[in-house]
């Protein structure tokens, strides 16, 4: 397990041009996110059980839960185990008589799974090395590419670019604010 980072479900977010769920799993004891794209309906799924909603019939991934409970087996983990061609590979595992099994998963299913189940979520070193984020560390980096003179001239055409703001506040006439608009209702306009 040294090769595995546990992890917890920060979010789920909508991305804003394609209307696609991205789940953003977040190193529990860091500052590191993994985001995996998700389908609608596995998003939906892992949402209503983080919001404990009640359903009147089981969904799809409560159905699963209920098989394996009446078959007197227990979910112990969940996994992210690889990432080849941009695609994740997820692990469910669970216990039956005693014997440990590995079930191959999508990662949106086994996290539906997990959730359901209250079981604790793993990504592989490998993976979260490749894809992991670090919010802070990435900003840094991408200043570290940018010539020194470049980093020193983005406030200053920040400024260029508000003083067109800045030329409209001062042209503004506030003490005349709204009596023109009087005027024309007395005029009847």
């Amino acid at each position: 397990m040294s090769d595995m980072i546990e992890v917890v479900i920060d979010s789920i977010r909508v991305s804003l041009m394609s209307q696609q769920r991205i789940v953003i799993l977040r190193e529990r004891d860091a500052e590191r996110y993994l985001p995996i794209w998700i389908g609608v309906y596995e998003a939906e799924s892992i949402t209503i059980a983080l919001q404990e909603v009640e359903v009147a019939r089981p969904l799809t991934h409560d159905l699963l839960k209920n098989v394996i409970q009446q078959l007197n087996a227990r979910v112990v983990r969940v996994e992210v185990v690889a990432l080849r061609d941009d695609t994740f590979y997820g692990n469910i595992v669970a216990e039956v008589n005693g014997r440990v099994m590995n079930i191959d998963s999508r990662p949106s299913d086994a996290l539906a799974i997990a959730v359901r189940t209250h079981v604790p979520v793993y990504v592989a070193r490998t993976v979260m090395d490749t894809a992991g984020i670090v919010p802070e560390e990435d900003l840094q980096e991408a200043d570290a590419q940018k010539p020194p003179a470049e980093i020193e001239a983005e406030p200053e055409g920040g400024e260029e670019r508000l003083s067109v703001f800045q030329d409209f506040l001062e042209k503004l006439d506030l003490d005349n604010l709204g009596k023109e608009g009087e005027d024309d209702e007395e005029d009847g306009e």
